[in-house]
């Protein structure tokens, strides 16, 4: 019998655990999670108006009800819970799919004033995270500037513009409904410092945007004219010529008058936020020029757009986790097709997968053979693992030891408290925004 733990439970998490069970019929998988809630950035990331994405939450769910996996959540690990070398006594392996916390910074003056957030923070307010600042977001706000041209800076600028209507069939918690329904934002500026034939988002995301009631997206032609790649984009890969396209076509559309307003900005660089009574109330961006080599450089020319509110979306980056190494250069542990590397030296028995081995690259299927390729590091060495002696049931050994984590059970009883919570709201399913609301559902199943 293989014990195997796995940290995390979103998609490299459930992967990583599928694969095990399908690859060694001796495999018994305990997935853990800080949370008490499985899904990851499926259930905290994905934007509450995707329900198709969302969907991907049933696949997961198979995952977590097979026979040989047991979903223990509310596990944090480190000092505050399970230290890392106390979870490698308990099972023959240890997995970690942490994912990439972490948001990165613009490192430029003026980031850190009231108003200024990273769309993570914004992202697990709407999407009811328990860490989530409850905080008012779009509060006073009539203008915002999202920084970035991915397709969370899409996700974040659509839910800033859609109406009640469209968001009250979603799982948004109450309390990020009621403030989005009475936002006063109008303008809504999506900024990216490089052109728009390199722009990360996908084209499907993008098409949304011109989709969205009483919203007209404006398109400055003069900012694609900067773009050598937009004069002739047939020579460009398929999915950035598919943007260009679309943007081509916004460019020349004339406004209907809508109620709101999204425009997306190219070759603008971030070079300071600007306070307005203690708040951000302003954005200089430096105009940028392409270099000629994928890049871009300053022109020394600047341009001030107003907002009292800015979401900051320039990436995700992994952060160290207690009791493992981490490389502080590439946010991500130091690693050999999976083994973790501990001064070089593969460390027997541990393991990585997902966005802490790789960095934030890809998309959610890109956790499938990231996972594998670990899976197989693990069954090659498994015949040595085995050979320690490990607890007969590591839950035992948890509660022995005062942790007391939501089981299957636990998290069903959840879903059933927000189908009740939103029934009671004459909505669908509502999340549990807080701890409290989280942990007292759970232990309604407490036997």
């Amino acid at each position: 019998m293989l014990r195997v733990a796995v940290v995390g439970s979103g998609p490299s998490g459930c992967y990583t655990a599928q694969s095990l069970v399908q690859r060694e019929p001796e495999a018994y998988v305990d997935v853990l999670d800080r949370l008490p809630c499985p899904y990851g950035l499926v259930r905290y990331g994905v934007a509450p108006d995707h329900e198709k994405i969302k969907s991907l939450q049933d696949s997961l769910r198979a995952v977590l009800e097979h026979e040989r996996v047991r979903f223990l959540g509310g596990v944090p690990i480190g000092s505050r819970g399970v230290p890392a070398a106390r979870l490698r006594e308990l099972y023959h392996a240890v997995v970690y799919c942490v994912g990439a916390a972490a948001d990165r910074h613009l490192g430029i003056p003026g980031e850190d004033l009231p108003g200024s957030w990273s769309a993570t923070e914004f992202v697990s307010w709407y999407s009811a995270h328990p860490d989530a600042a409850d905080d008012g977001f779009v509060r006073d706000a009539r203008q915002a500037v999202v920084v970035g041209v991915g397709n969370v800076a899409v996700d974040v600028t659509r839910m800033l513009a859609r109406g009640p209507a469209e968001l009250s069939c979603t799982d948004m918690p109450q309390a990020a409904l009621t403030a989005l329904a009475a936002s006063r934002v109008t303008d809504i500026h999506m900024v990216g410092r490089r052109g728009p034939s390199q722009a990360r988002f996908t084209t499907k995301e993008l098409r949304e945007l011109g989709t969205l009631p009483d919203t007209d997206v404006v398109v400055d032609p003069a900012e694609l004219a900067l773009d050598p790649d937009c004069a002739d984009p047939a020579a460009l890969p398929g999915a950035r010529r598919r943007n260009v396209e679309v943007l081509r076509g916004w460019a020349g559309a004339p406004a209907s008058g809508a109620a709101r307003r999204i425009r997306l900005r190219f070759f603008l660089r971030p070079v300071e936020l600007l306070a307005d009574g203690g708040r951000v109330g302003a954005v200089r961006f430096e105009r940028t020029a392409p270099d000629g080599r994928g890049g871009v450089t300053g022109t020394g020319r600047y341009e001030e757009i107003e907002a009292q509110l800015v979401l900051r979306s320039v990436g995700y980056r992994g952060v160290p986790l207690e009791g493992l190494p981490f490389d502080a250069d590439r946010g991500t542990v130091p690693h050999l097709a999976g083994r973790v590397l501990r001064a070089g030296v593969v460390a027997p028995g541990e393991y990585v997968a997902g966005w802490i081995k790789r960095g934030p690259t890809g998309v959610i299927g890109t956790n499938r053979p990231c996972a594998k390729e670990t899976v197989l590091s693990l069954l090659e060495d498994a015949p040595v693992l085995v050979r320690r002696d490990v607890p007969g049931d590591p839950l035992a050994a948890l509660r022995a030891e005062g942790i007391e984590p939501v089981g299957w059970a636990g998290w069903r009883a959840i879903e059933r408290a927000e189908a009740e919570l939103g029934a009671s709201l004459g909505r669908g399913v509502v999340k549990l925004p807080d701890w409290d609301s989280l942990l007292a559902a759970a232990r309604a199943a407490a036997p």
